[in-house]
């Protein structure tokens, strides 16, 4: 029997097939080869076509069956892992009626903040260990001002996820760590957050039939089979937001426990089991996989919109070939990039930063000594020293961090990266060869609750090294506190 899993991104559709027994995969690939469009019809807007994310789910469900040359009855389970925040809205039928307002769109940042101020901090940081934000609630408030007739036909709202595990299965339903992810969960009350969406004017009816996380979760119909290639009957079993999955995927779900991502975004996900902010407008605070009301673990996310996309500029304007010849002339270079900072904040408004969108920037550039070797590794540094910002924030807001698992992609495949993030930190950063497709298939046979034994599974599987922190810290400390005084600076003179 096999198990398949797929993971949501904005750029790609990700999906795995696993051994139902053993996890192995079998065959993993992604749909499109090139990246999906992300629509800005207005300076910081992000929206993607829903429909267009069930084209992939369903190209790509064909292809992997085919690649893993597997009889497609014999999948019994499936898993869906999906981009966090963003905003589906459909009608009676089930057909979306706009774009999604995905995760990286900052339209609503000023609803939130006006809600945080009117609701109060302290209520906020209480019941929803979160400011409203710029997240599902706030975006579906910003519907309802602004697209007055579109909202009147609404139905329902989902998650990206959701809509997927509705498409395959013709129900809609959602968890309480979808939620969670839009802000919309009350902890003290272990309910919907029903004093929010009073606050915007929402009613609640329009919140999906909330189910467990690692249930049955409804089955695939026949349009879902015919379009997928997928069985008949076969179940949904797990469904979770791409960090929560990720952190899942690394074996990470005690407190103390932290799963880091370096991908177009940045994100630090530490699992802790202390109920309590102080940070709720620049850290967020979800129901972690594994979260129940007797044991209420929370993942404690860091969110960095502007990591990999840096890089990712830095290859196609300055016209490299390769990661690995910029990762190779980085190498060149000494700590500190002989004194050139980059700034990596561009890609939208910053919640660590308190939402300021303040841009990325390159500073101290001499014509007459730098060259890009100097710019890709300052970049490295400058995204590293983000990571290293945001978990001293983390820190100081009650979080612990005892180790850092990866996985073996994107930014952790540089070695200037990973032992800057280790060295500053002082903690060790073991690495993993697995995905969020992969670790969502896992997941669709983790309806035991045996996290233990899955996790020992990834463990004893998917290891890869460890990047454990460098004896001389010094230039490290040098050059992070050069790239702090650059960042000061940019947020004094910020208007």
């Amino acid at each position: 029997m096999y198990y398949i899993g797929y993971d949501l991104g904005s750029s790609s559709v990700k999906v795995a097939i696993v051994n139902a027994k053993t996890g192995e995969k079998l065959s993993t690939l992604h749909e499109p080869q090139n990246e999906m469009e992300i629509i800005a019809i207005h300076s910081d807007w992000a929206e993607q076509d829903p429909n267009v994310w069930w084209d992939y789910v369903c190209i790509a469900t064909k292809k992997v069956i085919k690649e893993a040359n597997i009889d497609a009855s014999l999948i019994s389970g499936i898993g869906i892992s999906y981009q966090m925040h963003g905003l589906v809205v459909v009608d009676k039928q089930g057909t979306a009626l706009r774009n999604s307002i995905i995760w990286c769109d900052s339209r609503a940042i000023d609803i939130g903040n006006k809600a945080y101020d009117a609701l109060g901090h302290n209520l906020c940081s209480e019941k929803l260990l979160n400011s409203p934000g710029n997240f599902t609630a706030s975006k579906l408030k910003w519907v309802r001002e602004n697209e007055p007739e579109l909202y009147s036909k609404i139905y329902k709202y989902m998650l990206p996820g959701d809509f997927i595990a509705y498409k395959l299965t013709g129900v809609i339903n959602t968890t309480k760590n979808g939620l969670s992810e839009g802000i919309l969960w009350d902890y003290e009350n272990d309910s919907l957050a029903n004093f929010l969406l009073e606050h915007y004017g929402i009613d609640p009816s329009l919140t999906p039939n909330i189910v467990d996380n690692f249930t049955n979760q409804g089955t695939v119909n026949e349009k879902g089979a015919a379009e997928t290639g997928l069985p008949v009957g076969v179940s949904v079993n797990y469904r979770a937001g791409d960090q929560p999955n990720n952190a899942l995927s690394l074996n990470v779900f005690n407190h103390g426990e932290v799963a880091a991502t370096g991908g177009t975004s940045g994100v630090v996900y530490a699992v802790t089991n202390t109920l309590k902010s102080k940070e709720a407008s620049r850290i967020n605070h979800f129901a972690h996989v594994n979260y129940t009301k007797e044991t209420p673990t929370l993942g404690k996310l860091l969110c960095i919109n502007g990591a990999g996309i840096q890089y990712r500029w830095l290859k196609d304007n300055l016209a490299c070939n390769s990661y690995e010849d910029m990762n190779n002339k980085a190498n060149e270079i000494p700590v500190g990039s002989d004194g050139v900072c980059v700034i990596p904040f561009g890609n939208g408004a910053e919640r660590m930063l308190n939402s300021k969108n303040i841009g990325s920037h390159y500073c101290n550039l001499n014509f007459n000594k730098h060259n890009n070797g100097h710019l890709y590794r300052a970049a490295l540094e400058g995204i590293a020293f983000s990571f290293v910002y945001g978990m001293e924030i983390m820190k100081n807001d009650n979080a612990t961090i005892n180790v850092i698992r990866a996985g073996n992609d994107n930014l952790f495949r540089s070695e200037i990266f990973s032992n800057t993030v280790a060295t500053l930190i002082g903690h060790e950063i073991e690495i993993y060869n697995t995905t969020g497709s992969v670790g969502a298939a896992r997941a669709a046979g983790l309806t035991d609750g045996d996290f233990k034994t899955f996790g020992a599974n990834i463990t004893k599987n998917d290891h890869v090294m460890t990047y454990t922190p460098l004896n001389n810290k010094e230039p490290y400390l040098e050059a992070y506190n050069n790239w702090k005084k650059e960042l000061d600076n940019k947020l004094t003179n910020f208007n």
